[in-house]
């Protein structure tokens, strides 16, 4: 073979290697994403009140910032669970907020995301006896949705959300 031909089988393989380490880069972000992704869309921290004050916190706060607790309190997730027969222990009780001017501009433009409204925070008892409370991370979601999703979530929502939780969780 050929000095020329040599360089040219050379440099086809550089190539066909340099794609192959491209293609398993991409595979290898999207199995690190994959696994990341749910304690990235999910922000969960410990609470510094017991569970009844956090919750009598929340419904009192949430008001003060101009939103709504949908249904007037907290939902039961303990006591809906019952109705149906099944027992469950430690206490969840879901808040479901809602700021009308908020969804208005959201759903003005983009309906579809209306299955993620109103938004909910859980507030729950774990295992080792602390008070957690967890949320969709909504900066992240409106990046990912972009857009005005992007400018009303990420931006008012999210800076709102953060204002009502101001001094009730730990950092």
């Amino acid at each position: 073979m050929s000095e020329e031909k040599k360089q040219t089988a050379n440099r086809s393989k550089a190539w066909v290697s340099g794609l192959v380490g491209i293609l398993i880069g991409f595979a290898l972000c999207g199995v690190v994403m994959f696994m990341a992704m749910p304690s990235m869309m999910i922000v969960t921290k410990e609470c510094q009140l017991g569970f009844d004050e956090t919750i009598a916190a929340l419904e009192k706060r949430i008001p003060e910032h101009g939103w709504i607790v949908s249904g007037g309190k907290a939902m039961d997730l303990n006591a809906s669970l019952a109705k149906n027969g099944v027992d469950f222990r430690p206490r969840v009780k879901l808040i479901k907020l809602c700021n009308a001017e908020h969804a208005k501009s959201v759903l003005t433009t983009d309906r579809w995301v209306s299955c993620l409204m109103p938004c909910t925070m859980a507030v729950w008892e774990g295992d080792d006896g602390k008070v957690y409370l967890s949320e969709m991370n909504m900066g992240l979601m409106a990046k990912m949705f972009g857009g005005n999703i992007a400018k009303v979530m990420g931006g008012s929502v999210a800076r709102e959300e953060k204002q009502i939780l101001s001094g009730l969780l730990k950092d």
